[in-house]
């Protein structure tokens, strides 16, 4: 891991990053209390990892990973709560967007909206 990455992770948790990321994986515990929920707990864990650092990291869509379960699973993921952690995620990134300064947190938001639309069938991976 760069030190720029070090550093941008940093002031992401120190200016929210912590919140958003304690945000999912609360909900994830929630989720996870049911049978049912498990798998879209596990995928709001991803998620919660991925915001907790994002710099560093993306998700790759997984090609093995990507049958029929997974399209399933991302169309129910998507009417239960993705498209509004999407949504959360695009406000955010066009808010932090409006400053120079706020432009490389803006597009991690937008990497965390991408993958809050389709969860099942990507990993997170380090760029290194």
């Amino acid at each position: 891991m760069t030190v720029m990455n070090v550093l941008g992770n940093i002031v992401w948790i120190v200016f929210g990053g912590f919140a958003i990321a304690v945000e999912y994986f609360a909900a994830g515990i929630v989720m996870c209390l049911t049978i049912i929920g498990i798998p879209f707990g596990l995928q709001v864990f991803k998620l919660g990892a991925l915001s907790l650092l994002p710099f560093g990291h993306r998700s790759v869509v997984v090609e093995e990973n990507r049958g029929c379960f997974a399209f399933l699973m991302n169309v129910v993921w998507f009417f239960i709560g993705g498209v509004w952690i999407a949504l959360t995620h695009l406000g955010l990134g066009l808010l932090f967007c409006v400053t120079i300064v706020g432009i490389p947190f803006g597009l991690q938001h937008f990497k965390l909206m991408i993958v809050a639309f389709s969860p099942f069938g990507r990993e997170i991976v380090a760029l290194d």
